[in-house]
């Protein structure tokens, strides 16, 4: 794994419940901010293997990205169950149930938040 990816895959897997992040954050936090595409391979790629909370990426808008409709209600379904809301337009108001990680775990993720 590539030192992007490992910190990708560290990022996703410390969102906590009820809160959401973009790709575009999650690029720009793991040090390469224009690499949203490539935050998605590796959500697709390594979901499963990683255990990873997929569920609680979006697009920069709020929005659910996934064009599957099986999929794309899978996801909306998590989230609700873990206390996020969706506007009466489909979207997550980013302010209220967007995640920012904090700067520590970012230097080093094994450091975990108090």
């Amino acid at each position: 794994m590539t030192p992007f990816t490992k910190q990708v895959v560290a990022i996703i897997a410390a969102i906590p419940e009820g809160k959401v992040m973009t790709y575009g954050q999650i690029a720009a936090h793991a040090g390469s901010p224009r690499a949203a595409r490539q935050v998605v391979r590796i959500l697709h790629s390594m979901s499963r293997k990683e255990r990873l909370p997929w569920h609680r990426v979006v697009n920069a808008k709020g929005e659910i990205s996934i064009p599957d409709e099986h999929s794309r209600m899978m996801q909306e379904t998590e989230l609700i169950s873990e206390g996020v809301e969706f506007q009466p337009n489909g979207t997550i108001n980013l302010k209220r149930f967007g995640h920012e990680p904090d700067p520590v775990f970012l230097l080093d993720p094994s450091i975990q938040p108090e």
